[in-house]
Protein backbone atom coordinates (compact mmCIF):
# COMPACT_ATOMS: atom_id res chain seq x y z
CA UNK A 1 0.00 0.00 0.00
CA UNK A 2 2.85 2.01 1.00
CA UNK A 3 4.70 1.63 -1.88
CA UNK A 4 1.84 2.18 -4.22
CA UNK A 5 1.26 5.49 -2.81
CA UNK A 6 4.83 6.47 -2.95
CA UNK A 7 4.94 5.82 -7.07
CA UNK A 8 2.04 7.97 -7.46
CA UNK A 9 3.05 11.01 -5.04
CA UNK A 10 5.82 11.05 -6.87
CA UNK A 11 3.96 11.44 -10.33
CA UNK A 12 2.06 14.19 -8.66
CA UNK A 13 4.41 15.98 -7.06
CA UNK A 14 6.13 16.07 -3.55
CA UNK A 15 4.38 14.30 -0.71
CA UNK A 16 2.63 16.35 1.87
CA UNK A 17 3.89 15.90 5.87
CA UNK A 18 0.62 13.93 6.37
CA UNK A 19 1.02 11.68 3.64
CA UNK A 20 4.60 11.08 4.74
CA UNK A 21 3.13 10.30 8.38
CA UNK A 22 1.13 7.94 6.85
CA UNK A 23 3.73 6.05 5.04
CA UNK A 24 5.67 6.26 8.17
CA UNK A 25 2.99 4.73 10.33
CA UNK A 26 2.87 1.57 7.64
CA UNK A 27 6.35 0.85 7.83
CA UNK A 28 6.10 0.74 11.29
CA UNK A 29 3.29 -1.45 11.65
CA UNK A 30 4.61 -3.94 9.39
CA UNK A 31 7.77 -3.62 11.30
CA UNK A 32 5.89 -4.38 15.13
CA UNK A 33 4.26 -7.24 13.16
CA UNK A 34 7.28 -8.72 12.23
CA UNK A 35 8.46 -8.61 16.14
CA UNK A 36 5.81 -9.69 17.09
CA UNK A 37 5.64 -13.24 14.98
CA UNK A 38 9.11 -13.69 16.11
CA UNK A 39 8.21 -12.83 19.71
CA UNK A 40 5.12 -15.85 19.20
CA UNK A 41 7.54 -17.87 17.63
CA UNK A 42 10.61 -17.44 20.47
CA UNK A 43 7.74 -18.22 23.02
CA UNK A 44 6.57 -21.38 21.32
CA UNK A 45 10.26 -22.80 21.28
CA UNK A 46 10.59 -23.17 24.92
CA UNK A 47 13.09 -25.07 25.54
CA UNK A 48 15.33 -24.47 22.35
CA UNK A 49 15.70 -20.64 23.75
CA UNK A 50 16.13 -21.54 27.02
CA UNK A 51 17.93 -24.49 27.49
CA UNK A 52 19.68 -24.48 23.85
CA UNK A 53 20.69 -20.82 24.12
CA UNK A 54 20.78 -18.93 27.37
CA UNK A 55 21.52 -21.04 29.75
CA UNK A 56 24.48 -22.65 27.97
CA UNK A 57 27.03 -20.51 28.98
CA UNK A 58 27.18 -21.37 32.24
CA UNK A 59 27.53 -24.61 31.72
CA UNK A 60 30.60 -27.07 31.17
CA UNK A 61 30.20 -28.30 28.14
CA UNK A 62 29.43 -24.88 26.42
CA UNK A 63 31.79 -24.46 23.58
CA UNK A 64 33.48 -21.57 25.08
CA UNK A 65 34.33 -23.31 28.86
CA UNK A 66 35.80 -26.77 26.72
CA UNK A 67 37.76 -25.01 24.86
CA UNK A 68 39.28 -22.67 27.38
CA UNK A 69 40.04 -25.64 29.44
CA UNK A 70 41.58 -27.73 27.12
CA UNK A 71 43.86 -24.94 26.24
CA UNK A 72 43.88 -24.37 29.97
CA UNK A 73 45.03 -28.32 30.45
CA UNK A 74 47.65 -28.06 27.36
CA UNK A 75 49.63 -25.09 28.68
CA UNK A 76 48.90 -25.75 32.83
CA UNK A 77 46.75 -22.92 33.57
CA UNK A 78 44.01 -24.16 35.83
CA UNK A 79 42.81 -20.55 36.05
CA UNK A 80 41.63 -21.07 32.20
CA UNK A 81 38.96 -23.57 33.44
CA UNK A 82 35.34 -21.38 33.85
CA UNK A 83 32.28 -22.86 35.00
CA UNK A 84 33.25 -26.35 35.76
CA UNK A 85 30.43 -26.24 38.36
CA UNK A 86 26.94 -25.52 36.89
CA UNK A 87 25.05 -22.47 38.50
CA UNK A 88 22.14 -23.25 39.81
CA UNK A 89 19.34 -19.96 39.10
CA UNK A 90 16.43 -19.44 40.96
CA UNK A 91 13.05 -17.26 40.62
CA UNK A 92 11.69 -15.63 44.16
CA UNK A 93 8.46 -14.32 42.42
CA UNK A 94 4.96 -16.68 41.72
CA UNK A 95 4.89 -15.52 38.12
CA UNK A 96 9.07 -15.03 37.58
CA UNK A 97 9.22 -17.59 34.94
CA UNK A 98 6.76 -16.53 33.16
CA UNK A 99 7.44 -12.80 33.33
CA UNK A 100 11.02 -14.26 32.57
CA UNK A 101 9.69 -16.33 29.42
CA UNK A 102 7.32 -13.27 27.87
CA UNK A 103 10.22 -11.04 28.23
CA UNK A 104 12.58 -13.38 26.54
CA UNK A 105 10.86 -13.79 24.16
CA UNK A 106 10.27 -10.02 23.41
CA UNK A 107 13.77 -9.22 23.22
CA UNK A 108 14.70 -12.71 21.14
CA UNK A 109 12.00 -11.06 18.39
CA UNK A 110 13.42 -7.64 18.54
CA UNK A 111 17.12 -9.10 18.00
CA UNK A 112 15.84 -11.40 15.02
CA UNK A 113 13.73 -8.61 13.56
CA UNK A 114 16.43 -6.22 13.93
CA UNK A 115 17.61 -6.87 9.89
CA UNK A 116 13.62 -6.35 8.47
CA UNK A 117 12.69 -3.30 10.65
CA UNK A 118 16.43 -1.86 9.55
CA UNK A 119 15.10 -2.30 5.67
CA UNK A 120 11.65 -1.24 6.37
CA UNK A 121 12.89 2.55 7.61
CA UNK A 122 15.51 2.40 4.92
CA UNK A 123 12.65 1.83 1.93
CA UNK A 124 11.14 4.72 3.95
CA UNK A 125 14.08 7.20 3.87
CA UNK A 126 15.30 6.04 0.49
CA UNK A 127 13.06 8.11 -1.41
CA UNK A 128 14.57 11.31 -0.06
CA UNK A 129 18.17 10.41 -1.39
CA UNK A 130 19.79 11.24 -4.46
CA UNK A 131 20.89 8.65 -6.80
CA UNK A 132 24.51 8.55 -6.54
CA UNK A 133 23.76 8.69 -2.65
CA UNK A 134 21.58 5.21 -2.91
CA UNK A 135 24.16 3.85 -5.26
CA UNK A 136 26.51 4.43 -2.19
CA UNK A 137 24.70 3.15 0.12
CA UNK A 138 23.37 -0.13 -1.39
CA UNK A 139 24.05 -2.78 1.03
CA UNK A 140 24.17 -1.02 4.02
CA UNK A 141 21.09 -3.06 5.92
CA UNK A 142 22.94 -6.12 4.98
CA UNK A 143 26.31 -5.10 6.56
CA UNK A 144 24.36 -3.40 9.82
CA UNK A 145 22.72 -6.24 10.23
CA UNK A 146 26.03 -8.71 9.67
CA UNK A 147 28.21 -6.26 12.31
CA UNK A 148 25.23 -6.27 14.70
CA UNK A 149 24.67 -9.96 14.50
CA UNK A 150 28.73 -10.85 14.84
CA UNK A 151 29.00 -8.36 17.70
CA UNK A 152 26.03 -10.33 19.46
CA UNK A 153 27.94 -13.62 19.02
CA UNK A 154 31.01 -12.32 20.16
CA UNK A 155 29.70 -11.40 23.04
CA UNK A 156 27.58 -14.61 23.25
CA UNK A 157 30.44 -17.00 22.92
CA UNK A 158 33.49 -14.43 24.32
CA UNK A 159 32.55 -12.36 26.83
CA UNK A 160 29.58 -13.89 28.42
CA UNK A 161 31.15 -17.21 30.09
CA UNK A 162 33.92 -15.32 31.37
CA UNK A 163 31.80 -12.68 32.31
CA UNK A 164 29.24 -15.43 34.21
CA UNK A 165 32.13 -17.06 35.61
CA UNK A 166 33.57 -13.91 37.10
CA UNK A 167 30.08 -12.70 38.65
CA UNK A 168 28.88 -15.95 39.70
CA UNK A 169 32.27 -16.92 41.56
CA UNK A 170 33.00 -13.93 43.38
CA UNK A 171 32.64 -13.65 47.27
CA UNK A 172 32.96 -10.97 49.44
CA UNK A 173 33.42 -14.00 52.31
CA UNK A 174 32.82 -17.88 52.38
CA UNK A 175 29.92 -17.29 54.52
CA UNK A 176 27.79 -15.54 51.83
CA UNK A 177 26.48 -17.74 49.60
CA UNK A 178 25.69 -16.94 46.13
CA UNK A 179 21.75 -17.50 44.59
CA UNK A 180 21.74 -15.82 40.94
CA UNK A 181 18.44 -14.96 40.25
CA UNK A 182 17.30 -15.92 36.69
CA UNK A 183 16.30 -12.06 35.93
CA UNK A 184 19.68 -11.20 36.98
CA UNK A 185 21.54 -14.01 34.73
CA UNK A 186 19.48 -13.10 31.68
CA UNK A 187 19.39 -9.48 32.25
CA UNK A 188 23.37 -9.76 32.22
CA UNK A 189 24.00 -11.96 29.24
CA UNK A 190 21.25 -9.98 27.19
CA UNK A 191 23.17 -6.53 28.16
CA UNK A 192 26.38 -7.88 27.17
CA UNK A 193 25.48 -9.74 23.88
CA UNK A 194 23.24 -5.99 23.22
CA UNK A 195 26.02 -3.83 24.30
CA UNK A 196 28.89 -5.98 21.42
CA UNK A 197 26.21 -5.72 19.38
CA UNK A 198 26.11 -2.26 19.42
CA UNK A 199 29.87 -1.65 19.23
CA UNK A 200 30.24 -3.75 16.36
CA UNK A 201 28.30 -0.89 14.36
CA UNK A 202 31.46 1.36 14.43
CA UNK A 203 32.15 1.16 10.59
CA UNK A 204 28.82 1.57 9.65
CA UNK A 205 28.34 5.04 12.31
CA UNK A 206 31.91 6.16 10.76
CA UNK A 207 30.82 5.58 7.07
CA UNK A 208 27.21 8.07 8.43
CA UNK A 209 29.21 10.66 10.09
CA UNK A 210 31.49 10.84 7.67
CA UNK A 211 29.05 11.14 4.56
CA UNK A 212 27.67 13.83 6.80
CA UNK A 213 30.85 15.87 6.94
CA UNK A 214 30.86 15.22 10.72
CA UNK A 215 34.13 13.03 10.34
CA UNK A 216 36.88 12.85 8.20
CA UNK A 217 39.89 10.37 8.46
CA UNK A 218 42.39 13.40 9.10
CA UNK A 219 40.08 13.07 12.37
CA UNK A 220 40.27 9.85 13.21
CA UNK A 221 44.01 9.68 12.86
CA UNK A 222 44.32 13.02 14.88
CA UNK A 223 41.98 11.65 18.11
CA UNK A 224 43.36 7.47 17.31
CA UNK A 225 45.21 8.03 21.23
CA UNK A 226 42.46 9.15 22.34
CA UNK A 227 39.98 6.75 21.05
CA UNK A 228 42.48 4.12 22.51
CA UNK A 229 41.95 5.23 25.89
CA UNK A 230 37.56 5.48 25.28
CA UNK A 231 38.00 1.81 24.04
CA UNK A 232 39.49 0.70 26.87
CA UNK A 233 37.38 2.57 29.36
CA UNK A 234 34.38 0.69 27.46
CA UNK A 235 35.89 -2.54 27.48
CA UNK A 236 36.22 -1.88 31.60
CA UNK A 237 32.26 -1.17 31.74
CA UNK A 238 31.18 -4.26 29.31
CA UNK A 239 33.59 -6.99 30.77
CA UNK A 240 34.31 -8.51 34.32
CA UNK A 241 37.47 -6.66 35.61
CA UNK A 242 40.39 -9.04 34.83
CA UNK A 243 43.14 -7.89 31.86
CA UNK A 244 42.08 -10.85 29.86
CA UNK A 245 38.84 -10.25 29.13
CA UNK A 246 38.79 -6.45 28.57
CA UNK A 247 42.17 -7.12 26.07
CA UNK A 248 39.47 -9.85 24.56
CA UNK A 249 37.17 -6.83 24.01
CA UNK A 250 39.51 -4.07 23.30
CA UNK A 251 41.32 -5.85 19.99
CA UNK A 252 38.40 -6.48 18.09
CA UNK A 253 37.41 -2.80 18.71
CA UNK A 254 40.65 -1.18 17.43
CA UNK A 255 40.26 -3.17 14.39
CA UNK A 256 37.25 -1.87 13.78
CA UNK A 257 38.30 1.49 14.64
CA UNK A 258 41.55 1.10 11.77
CA UNK A 259 38.77 -0.61 9.68
CA UNK A 260 36.80 2.56 10.19
CA UNK A 261 39.20 5.14 9.12
CA UNK A 262 39.53 2.99 6.01
CA UNK A 263 35.61 3.42 5.56
CA UNK A 264 35.74 7.09 6.00
CA UNK A 265 38.92 7.42 3.46
CA UNK A 266 36.66 6.25 0.85
CA UNK A 267 34.11 7.80 1.46
CA UNK A 268 35.83 10.91 1.10
CA UNK A 269 37.28 9.93 -2.34
CA UNK A 270 33.86 9.58 -3.61
CA UNK A 271 32.90 12.70 -2.65
CA UNK A 272 36.20 14.23 -4.47
CA UNK A 273 35.16 12.32 -7.35
CA UNK A 274 31.48 12.81 -7.57
CA UNK A 275 32.50 16.70 -7.22
CA UNK A 276 34.76 16.57 -9.82
CA UNK A 277 32.02 14.84 -12.46
CA UNK A 278 29.43 17.21 -11.02
CA UNK A 279 32.06 20.09 -12.38
CA UNK A 280 32.62 18.37 -15.40
CA UNK A 281 29.19 18.03 -16.74
CA UNK A 282 28.18 21.62 -15.29
CA UNK A 283 31.27 22.55 -17.69
CA UNK A 284 30.25 20.75 -20.80
CA UNK A 285 26.42 22.27 -20.16
CA UNK A 286 27.68 25.93 -19.79
CA UNK A 287 29.83 25.61 -23.15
Amino acid sequence: MASGQNKRKSNEGEMSFLEHLEELRWHIIRSVLAIMVLMVTAFVFKNLIFNTIILAPKNPDFLTNRLLCQLGQAFDIEALCINTKPVNLISIKMAGQLTTHITVALVTGLILAFPYVLWEFWRFFKPALHNNEQEHARGAVLITSLLFFIGVLFGYFALAPLSIHFLTTYQVSPDVVNQINIRSYIGTLTSICLATGLVFELPMITYFLTKVGLVTPAFLKKYRKHSIVVIFILAAIITPPDVFSQMLVCIPLLILYEVGIVISSRVIKNKERDHENFMKDDASVKT
